[in-house]
């Protein structure tokens, strides 16, 4: 009887030894299911939530700081922002186009406050203010500052050109005096041609200019004579108004582009010196007003 129960206890042992592999695989299927499940998961995720996820989960693990008992407390670095760029640096065209910008405006402003200065005279049509391309010019005719033949400036003229010599102290732009006569002859100790008058009356606006604050390192004067009449010298009326002085406020955009070179014409006393048969190029000097 003993016999048979212990052969039926080892019966039973056996069958149960048996049955145990059936727990591991049903494990192995179970996490196989739970593998596919998030496999499938992950291939239908969206992707916004996703690197929404992604990136909440980084940071939270790169701000975890573990701390042992008796280690220092170690802050985490403080956040830095990112540099901002350096603003690009103007190109030169720009640089340029920024400089007559600016120039342009000073130029404006200061042909507006010659006007106002020798308003009188402008609206008497003994003066006039224009501006072109090589800046301001400001033409007085003579009979308003010097008598006939003569290069002393009057007390009117003295005061109205102290007015224009303290708008051009403000500024630094050259500036040339220019003396003009008409074509009537003069012969007298002192002026022994027009050229001496014309050079005369020039320098003597320019002295007052220096006198006035004006550097002397901006002014330059030059004279003319009858070589740059405005009008026709054969009636009075032409000849008073070739009779003037000129102040070109210049301007100081860069220079002006080179001019194509042109040929070497014909009879030009220029030929005499070269080489026959030498085949050279000049600039064509534009002809004098």
């Amino acid at each position: 009887m003993r016999r048979h129960r212990r052969h039926r206890q080892l019966d039973d042992a056996n069958h149960e030894n048996q049955d145990r592999w059936l727990v591991s695989y049903a494990d192995f299927i179970t996490l196989l299911f739970a593998f596919f499940v998030v496999m499938y998961s992950l291939s239908s995720v969206n992707e916004g939530k996703y690197r929404v996820l992604s990136d909440s989960l980084i940071n939270a693990f790169r701000n975890i700081t573990v701390n042992v008992p008796g280690d220092p407390v170690i802050a985490p670095p403080p956040a830095v922002a990112p540099p901002k760029p350096a603003p690009l640096s103007p190109t030169p065209d720009e640089e340029v186009e920024k400089r007559r910008r600016a120039e342009y405006k000073r130029m404006t402003t200061m042909a507006e406050d010659i006007r106002r200065v020798l308003t009188p005279l402008t609206q008497g049509g003994q003066v006039s203010v224009s501006e072109g391309a090589r800046g301001i010019s400001v033409e007085i005719n003579a009979r308003v500052l010097f008598a006939p033949g003569d290069a002393v400036l009057s007390a009117p003229a003295v005061a109205a050109l102290r007015a224009v010599a303290e708008v051009l102290a403000r500024a630094e732009f050259p500036v040339t005096v220019e003396g003009h006569t008409d074509n009537m002859p003069i012969r007298t100790g002192r002026f022994p041609s027009n050229w001496e008058l014309s050079a005369v009356r020039a320098s003597t606006v320019v002295r007052l200019f220096i006198e006035s604050g004006v550097r002397g390192d901006r002014l330059t004067a030059a004279g003319y004579a009858d070589q740059r009449p405005l009008t026709d010298n054969t009636n009075e009326e032409g000849r008073a108004r070739n009779r003037r002085v000129t102040i070109l406020i210049e301007s100081m955009v860069g220079e002006p582009p080179p001019r194509a070179p042109g040929q070497i014409r014909d009879g030009d006393p220029l030929r005499a010196i070269l080489p026959p048969g030498e085949v050279t190029e000049r600039e064509e000097t534009p002809p004098a007003r």
